[in-house]
């Protein structure tokens, strides 16, 4: 089997997620989701088809490190337009797993991101591509609009 042969098949696509069960951060390649990846240490699934919950201590790494974009909801327990947003985002991650992560991360709980990047109003949703802030939208809205905010370039 030649090289070229051996590295055919689909683009790889990294990212540092932390284990919701143990805290440790595991590097997983975002394009095999649909294998299950599990934790590195203590060896339970990383769900990737579904919104992952950050905090102030490790959203720096998974924004900077992920090779696909990162959808990012600033949310609260407590707010309506925020449940409202829970399934249409749950559906974004499901549709979109191996492409793209969403992520929620609790403003009450997480003020130093929530801070730095001036979140005013919530649900605030933030896409990130390699890093940088791509695009922002404030307030509850229909996947639609949510859709358009990932299509659009980067400015």
């Amino acid at each position: 089997m030649t090289e070229t042969t051996r590295n055919a098949g689909p683009e790889t696509r990294r990212a540092t997620i932390r284990c919701p069960f143990c805290l440790k951060l595991n590097r997983v390649d975002v394009t095999r989701a649909a294998d299950r990846p599990r934790c590195g240490e203590c060896s339970r699934p990383l769900l990737l088809d579904r919104p992952i919950k950050v905090t102030d201590e490790d959203f720096e790494r998974l924004v900077k490190d992920a090779e696909v974009p990162v959808v990012v909801d600033f949310h609260a327990d407590w707010c309506g337009p925020c449940k409202i947003m829970a399934p249409v985002l749950d559906d974004l991650a499901r549709r979109k797993t191996g492409s793209l992560l969403v992520a929620k991360l609790d403003t009450d709980a997480n003020p130093r991101t929530s801070e730095r990047f001036g979140i005013r109003g919530i649900p605030t949703l933030i896409v990130f591509r390699d890093g940088a802030e791509t695009g922002r939208l404030t307030g509850a809205a229909p996947a639609d609009r949510i859709e358009a905010l990932l299509d659009a370039p980067a400015a």
